[in-house]
């Protein structure tokens, strides 16, 4: 039984990232469900107490002590300044495990191509603090003024010259008739952590715990195992086939001249592999998923 001072107060991402936040770790053994308008999700795990909160908001609740530690943007720790424990970088999104980005943006049919050009005009964004500065260590003068949302609607509505606006592909960007101009931050989610509890080793052991999951459960995401038979004779010739993260698991089957060989590979290289795979002489081949590679 965990002593209520060493229970682990865990902060989850609400609103886009909240999905993927608890599939993610789902996979890495943690099933948390949310309650319906609450902001106390279940656990299954008694050292742990969950709590809902807008990923913009979590690196201040983390710092001053409201939470033990949080998955967050980091740019939402940069527009807060907050002073947390960088526990380890989560590349992981709603739409894809890549780096979303923080771009300006303008009309496609406007005259401004850099930053410099936007001198004395007004910038609409949500990402307020973080612009203000980015600006001002520029040095070039605008207003910025906070978007409630719609962002990318002001410059088309004449409410704003540009955009501080975030995105991973562009795509939203360009179907509302803008044009990036410069990208001012590549962000993703990161596990911050509040510097005391970091301190208590009941509390940092099972962050480590969590860390170390939570990535194995990214690096699964990426991969499949495949297994597969094959006479004696052929497993070299289908080794050489195989880009393992080693070199593949070779077995005996019993009482016979076949062996049975299991590798692990990037779900990229699957549908190529395949065919290769059986011109080699494998049978009874089989692809199943991967909750975590550590």
């Amino acid at each position: 039984m965990s002593d209520s001072n060493d229970i682990l107060k865990l902060g989850i991402p609400k609103g886009s990232l909240q999905d993927a936040t608890i599939k993610l770790f789902g996979n890495a053994g943690w099933k948390i469900n949310p309650r319906h308008r609450n902001y106390f999700p279940e656990i299954n795990d008694p050292a742990i107490s969950c709590s809902m909160c807008r990923a913009q908001e979590m690196s201040r609740y983390v710092e001053d002590g409201t939470l033990d530690c949080g998955l967050t943007g980091k740019d939402w720790i940069m527009e807060n300044q907050s002073d947390v424990h960088l526990v380890a970088d989560l590349v992981y999104s709603k739409v894809s495990n890549r780096q979303a980005r923080w771009v300006l943006a303008v009309a496609g049919d406007s005259p401004y191509k850099r930053p410099e050009d936007l001198a004395g005009k007004k910038i609409s964004t949500e990402l307020c603090g973080f612009t203000r500065r980015y600006f001002e260590e520029a040095g070039i003068p605008v207003e910025v003024e906070f978007s409630w949302g719609a962002t990318e609607a002001k410059v088309v509505e004449g409410l704003a010259d540009a955009i501080v606006e975030v995105t991973e592909t562009g795509t939203t960007i360009r179907a509302h008739g803008l044009r990036i101009i410069s990208d001012l931050m590549h962000t993703n989610t990161q596990l911050i952590c509040n510097k005391t509890a970091w301190e208590n080793p009941v509390k940092r052991a099972k962050i480590e715990q969590i860390n170390t999951l939570l990535q194995g459960a990214l690096v699964a995401e990426r991969l499949v195992a495949l297994k597969m038979n094959a006479p004696e004779w052929k497993v070299e010739e289908i080794s050489k086939l195989l880009p393992a993260l080693n070199a593949p698991t070779v077995s005996h089957l019993h009482n016979s001249a076949w062996k049975s060989v299991e590798v692990v590979v990037d779900k990229s290289e699957v549908r190529d592999l395949i065919p290769r795979l059986l011109e080699a002489g494998a049978e009874g081949i089989i692809e199943y998923a991967l909750n975590k590679v550590i």
